[in-house]
C-alpha cells in the first residue's frame, strides 16, 4: 500500500481551496490530482482532521470467535481435513471458504504437513 501525502501538503491544499481557488488549480500547483483535492476538502469537515485513515486488515476474519470450537474438534478427532471441518462449519451455520479454515488453523498453530520417509 502506498504511503500518505504529507499533512503539511494537505492543510496546504485544503487552505488553497478555503482561498477560493478551484480545485483544479489547487491540484496544478501541489502536482497532486484532483480527486486528491476532492477527497480532502471532503475528509476536513466530516472528520475535523486531516490525518491518513488507517490502512489494511484490522484482523480477525469470519472463524475468529469460533477459534476454541475449532481447536476442541481437532483436538477430538486428533486428524481432521480442511473438507471435514468445512463440514463442521456448515453445522454451526457459518459459510466459509477452505482457504479461510486453512488461515485459522496456521494461526492456531494446527497444521501438519506430511513429509515422505527418510532412506
Amino acid at each position: 500500500m502506498g504511503k500518505p501525502h504529507p499533512v503539511e501538503l494537505q492543510q496546504r491544499v485544503v487552505a488553497h481551496v478555503e482561498a477560493g481557488n478551484t480545485h483544479t488549480s489547487a491540484a496544478a500547483r501541489y502536482d497532486v490530482s484532483v480527486k486528491f483535492v476532492n477527497e480532502m476538502v471532503k475528509l476536513k469537515p466530516e472528520t475535523g482532521s486531516l490525518s491518513a485513515k488507517p490502512q489494511g486488515n484490522p484482523g480477525g476474519g469470519k472463524l475468529t470467535s469460533h477459534a476454541d470450537w475449532v481447536r476442541s474438534k481437532v483436538d477430538a478427532k486428533g486428524e481432521i481435513t480442511l473438507d471435514e471441518l468445512l463440514l463442521l462449519a456448515d453445522e454451526k451455520q457459518i459459510s466459509v471458504h477452505r482457504a479461510t479454515v486453512g488461515r485459522l488453523l496456521q494461526r492456531l498453530g494446527l497444521t501438519h504437513k506430511k513429509r515422505p520417509a527418510s532412506a
